[in-house]
């Protein structure tokens, strides 16, 4: 452990910009969230309602989980938003890790740094430490600013430790994952692979019912973010199979840490074959070989994600059974049939955000190539610089289409199957899935604009993905202006299935998009590579 507190300064030195908006960004939006929920749901009377509709119903079950209490504006705070804030910290714990772990290899940094007076392993417990004090600040704020907001002592206590605690776990499979490539950007995409089936597991886990498998939800550290209940008599020991796991998480990746060379993996990259096939000819083959294992995974982790919300979305139609008043209203509307697709348009614009966050890791992987100074040999070479960021550019564009496309199919193909009407239903789904397709792109030429005019701020649009989902999931509730909505592409996608998809919007969208490629692609050419 010896240099470990000069590690520890290093660390939030160099965090101390991402970390304060990471701090600020998540506390601030739990509290605009509660402040929003006192006056949505300003009576016991509303909010009781809102459990005997939405809370115990298995659609809303599988995106956010059962309402314990709603007697308080807290039990509401955390049906609402616990499993999104969950998911949040869960990113940032992991990403904290791997950033100051298996990035700091891959550069070569860690090994200066290794040849001073340094032990082995005091980087990897530095960025463990970071990881831990970013958690307190958060949920210790979490607590305090619903404590200030009038809420119970006990539950506010109760979900910043659940938060907390839960993004310490998550900081434990970061510094497993750095553990096992060699490569920062494979760290991340298995630490987000196994937060993504633990989102999977906590919806699979709620919305199953008494007689279904909720053993899931237990499997899932997200899962254990509601199991605390915050709120409704609260579960003090639930929080400790967070702490557990963060523990034995470190331990594991601490003896790992021994087992392996400095800047190699325990899963070293295979070496490729004597001759290369004509694919690998030009730069969009090169792309495509870097990225096609990764849009493979994201593809099938969407379809599993799709088949999990259409096998739920007959609960809505029971849900209007149990309500009739409520069942009047949406009568009103247009049938029973008019709030299962406003049911699927949620559901996919959730999808939508998902498959935002693959075009952004797509988009941004001709960055790892720079950092790791394989551009430039490529560059060398008789390819042109647009040649080879329209490669990845391309890559995301198509791989946007099809994630989307497998998310719709999954959802389409179950709850077709419920239904007795799985043609129709496919059909339906996946063109509504592939609506969200301007925005994504658009998302993507931000990230590609981003990259070529100021690469060291790359990690800020993540940062941008995260005010898209902010905007999205909680904009109506914190009653934003509707210029503020309007700043999310996601805002301007037509709600289908159900709503009439217009294509003025969807073709403005394009050509924003287009011309953030275009941004892009003329600014690489400008800058110096490195």
């Amino acid at each position: 452990m010896t240099g470990l507190g000069a590690l520890v300064r290093l660390a939030l030195r160099r965090d101390r910009l991402l970390l304060t908006a990471w701090v600020v960004g998540l506390v601030g939006i739990t509290l605009a969230t509660a402040s929003g929920m006192s006056e949505l749901y300003g009576t016991v009377e509303s909010r009781r309602q809102l459990a005997a509709t939405a809370g115990s119903n298995p659609a809303f079950l599988a995106m956010l989980g059962p309402l314990h209490d709603a007697d308080t504006i807290g039990g509401v705070l955390t049906w609402r938003w616990g499993v999104f804030a969950g998911l949040l910290v869960g990113l940032m714990s992991a990403f904290l890790v791997t950033r100051h772990t298996r990035a700091e290899e891959e550069t070569g940094r860690l090994e200066l740094i290794g040849s001073t007076v340094v032990g082995r392993h005091a980087p990897l417990t530095a960025a463990l430490v970071t990881a831990l004090v970013a958690n307190l600040l958060v949920g210790g704020l979490i607590a305090v600013g619903l404590i200030g907001l009038g809420e119970g002592v006990g539950g506010s206590a109760a979900l910043g430790a659940a938060l907390a605690s839960v993004g310490l776990a998550f900081a434990g499979v970061g510094a497993v994952a750095a553990q096992l490539p060699e490569s920062a950007r494979t760290a991340n995409a298995l630490a987000g692979a196994v937060l993504g089936l633990s989102y999977v597991l906590r919806a699979v886990g709620d919305a199953a019912g008494e007689h279904g498998p909720t053993w899931l939800t237990w499997c899932s550290p997200l899962g254990w973010v509601e199991l605390t209940r915050p709120f409704a008599e609260e579960r003090w020991w639930v929080p400790l199979l967070s702490l557990g796991s963060a523990v034995a998480l470190a331990g594991l990746a601490a003896l790992l840490v021994t087992r392996r060379d400095s800047g190699g993996g325990l899963l070293p990259a295979r070496l490729g074959p004597a001759r290369a096939p004509r694919s690998l000819g030009g730069a969009f083959g090169l792309a495509w070989r870097l990225q096609r294992g990764v849009l493979l995974g994201w593809a099938l982790g969407l379809f599993a994600l799709g088949a999990v919300y259409g096998a739920v979305a007959r609960g809505v139609e029971e849900m209007l059974e149990a309500n009739p008043a409520l069942r009047q209203v949406i009568e009103g509307m247009g049938g029973s049939g008019g709030l299962v697709d406003v049911y699927l348009a949620s559901i996919l614009g959730i999808i939508a955000l998902f498959s935002a966050v693959y075009a952004v890791q797509a988009t941004l992987r001709p960055r790892a190539e720079e950092v790791g100074l394989r551009a430039e040999p490529v560059l060398a070479t008789p390819v042109s610089r647009v040649a080879w960021v329209g490669g990845h550019a391309g890559i995301a564009v198509v791989g946007a289409v099809v994630v989307l496309a497998a998310a719709g199919l999954g959802a389409g193909l179950v709850h077709g199957l419920r239904v007795g009407d799985v043609g129709g239903q496919v059909v339906r789904l996946v063109g509504a899935a592939l609506a969200h397709a301007p925005a994504v792109w658009v998302v993507a030429g931000l990230a590609l604009t981003v990259f070529a005019l100021v690469p060291k701020l790359t990690s800020a649009t993540w940062a941008v993905l995260v005010v898209f989902l902010v905007l999205g999931q909680l904009g109506p509730l914190l009653r934003l202006d509707q210029w503020a909505m309007d700043l999310s592409p996601f805002t301007h996608v037509p709600k289908a299935p159900g709503a009439e998809v217009a294509a003025g919007p969807l073709l403005w969208l394009v050509l924003v998009a287009a011309a953030l490629v275009a941004v892009g692609l003329v600014g690489f050419r400008r800058r110096d590579v490195g």
